[in-house]
């Protein structure tokens, strides 16, 4: 397990907050496996009736730590990260995000897979995949579009602009925007409580029914965003990106 990971189990709600605020809760290896593996878990504990996923009162997650991210091949699929994904994109518990913040790349992309998305109304949600030189992942060329439709989904991927926690309630992308800060987290696990005390085999029923069909096809294009994204990683366009990330500066990118 992680310590920047921290588990809870309170009256049949599984809570995983990421914990490394120095870094603004940015995920490494060993916290996609700390997260994998406990939602796993829960799959197979009956006490288990929904799994709440949160950062802090300030934060959600920056995405992926970029040391860590740069060094880690996503192809191979015994990695945490693809462990992680496939964990959230076949959980048969309820899922339920809790988002302050900042929440960067997976950290939206991830809200994809769950069933109940709380944020604050200034939370800060972007995808800048395409302004990095990569490509969507965790599924999210395909589930984005299903959400949002086409031309909302194209606006968050291909410009990898930031929206406002208001701005995602109103386009579907969450359920509810809440004022900052602690009220977003009580309000995560008001959802989860009342989901652990409704009758377990009609909810895990109706989450299968909701997204009959959706899973599998997800994982597919995840497999697919993993290839490509791994390959753009290691092209001259993603390097110039990072490069001109770390050195604070704007990123030229030759005409190909």
């Amino acid at each position: 397990m992680s310590e920047h990971v921290l588990i809870e189990r309170n009256s049949g709600v599984l809570t995983l907050t990421m914990n490394r605020a120095d870094k603004k809760n940015a995920l490494t290896q060993n916290m996609y496996g700390a997260m994998a593996d406990a939602i796993k878990a829960a799959q197979e504990d009956s006490q288990i009736r929904a799994v709440v996923i949160q950062g802090s009162e300030t934060c959600f997650t920056s995405g992926n730590d970029v040391s860590d991210f740069v060094n880690s091949p996503r192809s191979d699929t015994k990695s945490p990260v693809y462990h992680f994904l496939r964990a959230i994109c076949h959980a048969e518990k309820p899922l339920i995000a809790a988002v302050n913040g900042p929440a960067v790349g997976v950290g939206v992309t991830m809200l994809l897979h769950c069933d109940l998305v709380f944020v604050a109304d200034n939370a800060r949600l972007k995808m800048p995949f395409v302004n990095l030189g990569l490509c969507p992942e965790a599924g999210s060329s395909f589930l984005l579009p299903r959400l949002l439709g086409h031309l909302r989904a194209a606006e968050l991927l291909l410009l990898g602009d930031e929206i406002s926690g208001q701005r995602a309630t109103e386009i579907g992308l969450a359920n509810r925007a809440l004022p900052a800060g602690a009220a977003v987290l009580q309000a995560a696990q008001d959802a989860a409580q009342r989901i652990s005390e409704q009758p377990p085999g009609s909810v895990k029923l109706t989450k299968q029914l909701i997204k009959q069909g959706v899973a599998q096809i997800a994982e597919q294009t995840m497999d697919a965003e993993g290839d490509h994204f791994t390959q753009l990683l290691a092209g001259p366009e993603a390097r110039e990106a990072l490069t001109a990330f770390l050195e604070k500066r704007k990123p030229v990118f030759a005409n190909n």
